[in-house]
């Protein structure tokens, strides 16, 4: 039986969606993905049953939540990659903190198995990904041929490492603090990566997109 076209929302109704995900996509990635959903609709200034006409359930939110963030981080790397001359300004861009790009990369580890698992089947967040990782993918081998980025890491060393950066410090230090130990700490990684002459020797060998998918 052909798939009925999806009724366009009212403006309203697609404002309070829009609020609704903007509000979760924040309270994820500040506090995690157990903030309740009596929570979400307190600070998204709606309530409760108009949370849940929108979305029936949790896993169906952090969907909604995981597809509009991959998305946008999608459209940030392909807006720097066209918009910047040189590969590694373009990668900076992209791999700016974000919450958009704090849930895109922690997707997998943030969220209960069986979410994840969910997630990981969800044919448009697959898509979505992985164009993505070809992107970034692009962008560090372009930023080393043109001598920006040290030649003994790969797009594997970069996404793991700012997948652990973005984990919440709210937790652990006052939100001032925090906020500036993330900056400190985005700003030691990218020099991390960049060309410089011969220093420290990597152990192993460069980890690829697909060792960390």
């Amino acid at each position: 039986m052909p798939t009925q076209p999806r009724t366009p929302l009212r403006a309203d109704a697609r404002r309070n969606r829009e609020q609704i995900i903007a509000t979760a996509t924040r309270a994820f990635a500040d506090d995690g993905p157990d903030v309740p959903m009596e929570e979400i609709a307190r600070l998204a200034g709606i309530g409760v049953g108009t949370l849940y006409r929108n979305f029936p359930d949790r896993e169906a939110l952090v969907r909604a939540v995981v597809r509009t963030s991959m998305a946008a981080t999608l459209a940030r790397a392909r807006a720097a990659a066209a918009g910047r001359e040189r590969a590694w300004d373009a990668l900076v861009d992209t791999l700016t903190a974000s919450r958009e790009l704090s849930l895109a990369l922690r997707v997998h580890c943030m969220f209960s198995p069986a979410t994840a698992a969910a997630l990981s089947g969800d044919p448009e967040i697959s898509q979505v990904r992985q164009e993505l990782r070809d992107v970034i993918d692009e962008l560090v081998h372009a930023a080393q041929r043109e001598g920006s980025m040290r030649p003994d890491v790969d797009t594997g060393d970069v996404t793991y490492l700012f997948s652990l950066l973005v984990a919440p410090a709210a937790d652990r230090m006052p939100g001032e603090t925090a906020e500036m130990a993330y900056s400190r700490a985005w700003r030691i990684v990218f020099d991390g990566l960049r060309a410089r002459p011969p220093g420290t020797t990597l152990p192993g060998r460069p980890l690829s997109a697909t060792d960390v998918a």
